[in-house]
């Protein structure tokens, strides 16, 4: 078993990215496993923040979307607007806090307004 390298906090070498940086390039980390991590301290003796690194030159071209993908994720949208009470879009991403639309979670308040 291999340990993994461990850069502190903005002091990664070249070639390294984040998953987030890797997609702001277009890539992905295509099936590689973690390279390094990063680690960011915090104060109060609490663990440190940890990112995890791929490597820059074994990632992949981000895949494109397709119709098909785009009809998944459409309708993925569309249940996560649909109220489970009322039916309704709402037109926002229902927060799960609340479990449906504002005017079904909070009815007294609809109608006093």
């Amino acid at each position: 078993m291999s340990t993994l390298p461990v850069f502190r906090w903005h002091l990664a070498p070249d070639g390294y990215a984040t998953r987030r940086q890797l997609r702001a390039r277009d890539l992905r980390p295509g099936g590689q496993g973690v390279a390094a991590q990063l680690e960011r301290p915090r104060r109060r003796g609490r663990p440190p923040q940890v990112a995890f690194l791929y490597r820059v030159d074994l990632a992949l071209p981000v895949r494109p979307m397709t119709p098909g993908r785009w009809r998944a994720h459409d309708a993925m949208m569309r249940a996560r607007r649909t109220c489970p009470e009322c039916h309704r879009d709402a037109g926002y991403v229902i927060p799960p806090t609340l479990g449906s639309c504002v005017t079904c979670a909070y009815p007294e308040e609809q109608r006093a307004a």
